[in-house]
């Protein structure tokens, strides 16, 4: 088969860790790939890197895709991807993200693709944003949906939400998880300690980790609002947050006026490939985000046998059954996050065994050639 896959932006992110392993897969699989993308800048970093060394993936930017709202450059975009879809003639193109969705979906039926698949990995209309945003982004994807095959979503609330707002039809979705590499996580890392060290942290210290861009509604502020009364009278309580964004400025400033820049290790941008150490030197993961899809730190934490507290939103909760794998918190609930992290440091023994459930219930359900032979028997049951 030729698959044509079409991000948004290649940054280093979950949604674009999913799309560039499943080009990778399927470029193993002896299928013809390409992966289209947007100009990379900022401080989020890139995947490029990964699929230039893997080999087997035409990559191609496309300039006039950005994530923002821009009428002139979305019409250049959509000329752009249609003539190169008329040109390249995949068997299948499959869209990743809101903007590459919506755009990438048009042009490919315009194009006469044979197949169009489209994976939600987070929906782009929220609670959290103007009235006005919200409705015409749900009013984009409705249309968008009208011009696909399928709808991949990384988690069943993103069926049941995209739906509930008439995106769609019940047929037309699949859920298939988000695949990574579990063995690297499952792997009993013995360098806990060594990486402990290059952090700074003691035996004794607590860690509590956090894996996510520093951007709006990622929950750093969240954890300062919880913790930041603990983290000035307790040096053994430590915070770890990996990842950088456009927000990173705005936090640190505020990290300063809290005085808490001793209690908090920034490690920024980490090589992917080392986030299966990071989440072994941690004692706690939290990941108290406002909106996801499905969030890949979390089974990746939950892998590594990590305990994990997290806000009790979306597909989170298919992963982090409160009183089985993890604990959960509602979002806002500054206090109760509070609560559930102190109490998982007096109770370690509890919430190891929280995460040995947890490990159990990801280790096949986020395998990346689980994932990978899905969305290929998906592609062949639509050229049927």
């Amino acid at each position: 088969m030729r698959i044509m896959h079409i991000s948004t932006r290649l940054i280093v992110g979950g949604s674009q860790e999913n799309t560039v392993l499943s080009c990778m897969g399927q470029s193993d699989a002896g299928h013809e790939v390409s992966l289209v993308y947007g100009p990379i800048h900022g401080p989020e970093g890139s995947m490029l890197p990964e699929v230039e060394d893997h080999g087997g993936i035409d990559s191609i930017e496309s300039p006039n895709m950005v994530r923002q709202i821009a009428p002139v450059r979305d019409l250049r975009c959509f000329h752009d991807l249609t003539r190169l879809i008329e040109k390249m003639k995949p068997d299948v193109v499959h869209t990743h993200s809101s903007k590459a969705g919506i755009l990438g979906r048009h042009a490919a039926k315009k194009a006469g693709t044979r197949a169009i698949v489209h994976t939600i990995h987070g929906l782009p209309f929220h609670p959290y944003q103007s009235r006005l945003k919200n409705r015409i982004y749900r009013n984009l994807e409705a249309r968008a949906a009208k011009r696909c095959d399928a709808i991949v979503c990384v988690a069943d609330a993103m069926r049941d939400q995209a739906l509930a707002q008439g995106v769609g039809t019940r047929d037309q979705y699949l859920t298939i998880r988000s695949g990574m590499d579990t063995g690297a996580f499952l792997d009993g890392r013995s360098d806990r300690n060594e990486w402990r060290s290059r952090f700074g942290f003691t035996d004794s210290d607590y860690v509590v980790g956090t894996v996510a861009r520093l951007a709006e509604l990622k929950g750093h502020d969240d954890m300062l609002d919880a913790l930041a009364a603990d983290l000035r009278s307790d040096d053994g309580l430590k915070l770890l947050w990996v990842g950088d964004g456009f927000h990173g400025e705005r936090i640190r400033a505020r990290i300063r006026s809290l005085g808490l820049q001793n209690s908090i290790v920034e490690a920024g941008r980490c090589d992917p490939r080392d986030i299966p150490a990071i989440m072994h030197s941690m004692d706690l993961l939290a990941h108290p985000s406002w909106r996801e899809g499905l969030p890949r730190t979390v089974p990746q934490a939950l892998l590594s046998g990590t305990p994990v507290v997290a806000h009790d939103v979306d597909g989170t909760r298919e992963v982090v059954i409160e009183g089985r794998t993890g604990r959960l918190v509602p979002p806002g609930d500054h206090e109760r996050l509070r609560e559930v992290i102190i109490a998982a440091r007096t109770n370690p023994m509890m919430e190891r065994e929280l995460a040995e459930n947890g490990r159990r219930l990801c280790a096949d359900m986020f395998s990346q050639e689980k994932m990978v032979e899905e969305l290929l028997e998906l592609y062949e049951s639509l050229l049927d």
